[in-house]
């Protein structure tokens, strides 16, 4: 089984300050990569939110949001200014221009920038919510996210496993095919001495030799067993467990096979093996880009 790093999901439940709704997006990433946003007062929670969210997605870049939706209307949701905190954050300020010595002075329009300093009366009572709602919300967007990308993950690997039945029938034919070239440069070898001579005579022994170094020159038979070794390997991991992400062993060994049909179709020599390289890079290429979007 693979999964895709492309899923979403979405989790809520009530609280005393309002709706909570955890939403979490993820997509690619060569490693695990978390960025995580929460209303103000909030931000305690971000941790938990990835520690949680790690344990069951292990690659791809994921983007949390946490919000709260607030029951309460009126004036009671007008904003309302943390004095304390302001008070806190002028004090900052002026030991900085002094130790400084910067120019100007601090005045409302520099306080207005720490939105911090503006809250509504819910923010107030952030404290109320607890740890183990935000882990919860976690675990249960967590579940989601990955019920998507295993669902993707499916489809991805229908797709390969159509790629890899192209890859090892292009394979068949090469291997059918690379003797009767020789055949066929023998007979070309034959006929052109004859041409050339005038001479019914040819030393078999010395186009023998000739067709034995063409054979060792123009092998492929060994990209050939590597190829197949490559794409039972391929297979092996797609139908692993899915218990560990198998994305960069996979990107590993499409390198490896797209190796292997480059040097098959350099000692092609080959019409019709050529454009059977071409086909196994086309298939190589297409496993490619699937694969970039493999856990």
């Amino acid at each position: 089984m693979i999964r895709s790093m492309t899923g979403y999901g979405e989790s809520e439940r009530d609280s005393p300050v309002g709706r909570l709704r955890l939403e979490v997006k993820t997509v690619n990433h060569r490693f695990f990569n978390a960025s995580v946003k929460t209303p103000a007062r909030l931000e305690k929670f971000e941790r938990d939110i990835v520690a949680v969210i790690k344990q069951s997605i292990l690659r791809g870049h994921v983007r949390a949001v946490l919000t709260v939706e607030s029951v309460s209307g009126g004036e009671e949701s007008s904003a309302r200014v943390d004095i304390e905190r302001a008070k806190e954050v002028r004090e900052a300020l002026e030991v900085l221009r002094s130790e400084l010595k910067l120019p100007g002075d601090v005045d409302l329009g520099m306080m207005a920038r720490f939105g911090e300093l503006f809250r509504s009366p819910e923010t107030n009572h952030m404290e109320v919510i607890e740890a183990d709602w935000i882990r919860e919300l976690s675990a249960q967007v967590a579940k989601e996210v990955c019920q998507m990308r295993e669902a993707e993950g499916e489809r991805l690997r229908s797709d390969i496993e159509s790629s890899l039945a192209s890859i090892n029938e292009a394979l068949n034919r090469a291997e059918e095919r690379a003797p009767i070239r020789l055949i066929m440069e023998r007979d070309r070898l034959r006929k052109a001495i004859k041409e050339l001579t005038d001479d019914a005579r040819i030393d078999e022994d010395r186009l023998a030799r000739e067709i034995a170094y063409l054979t060792e020159k123009w092998d492929i038979n060994e990209e050939i067993v590597r190829f197949r070794s490559h794409v039972e390997l391929f297979l092996e991991a797609i139908e692993a467990d899915g218990s560990e992400p198998v994305g960069k062993r996979l990107g590993f060994l499409v390198q490896e096979m797209h190796r292997e049909a480059n040097t098959i179709g350099s000692k092609a020599n080959d019409l019709k093996i050529s454009h059977m390289a071409v086909a196994l890079k086309e298939d190589v290429e297409r496993i490619r880009e699937q694969v970039e979007n493999v856990e």
